[in-house]
């Protein structure tokens, strides 16, 4: 599985738009057969961040970055953004989220 997360810092006037400009590039990156999850998180702590969890089959990686939508999305983010957002990417062993644990509820 390929998990790639990536931290966002928007300029203030972008902030309570981001989500709207980033929402048809999510709901097409969410229709393609090698997607796993792609979810959006807001800091608690600096409400200019944005911080996005995707993974993708080891076959679906490549053709997600390759996508004429991730093109444009690409295009799209940049007037938003407060500086080059921060990405860690990784193939991971699994094939999606497991359970914690040292917290389990029964």
């Amino acid at each position: 599985m390929h998990l790639i997360v990536v931290k966002f810092q928007t300029k203030p006037e972008w902030t309570d738009r981001w989500l709207d400009l980033v929402a048809d590039f999510t709901a097409a990156t969410r229709a393609e057969p090698g997607n796993l999850w792609y979810e959006w998180n807001r800091s608690v702590d600096e409400p200019n961040v944005f911080t996005l969890v995707e993974a993708f089959t080891e076959e679906g990686a490549a053709p997600h970055a390759n996508s004429a939508h991730f093109a444009k999305a690409m295009d799209d983010m940049r007037p938003a953004l407060a500086g080059t957002p921060k990405i860690i990417s990784r193939v991971v062993e699994g094939s999606g989220w497991d359970e914690m644990g040292e917290l389990r509820i029964e």
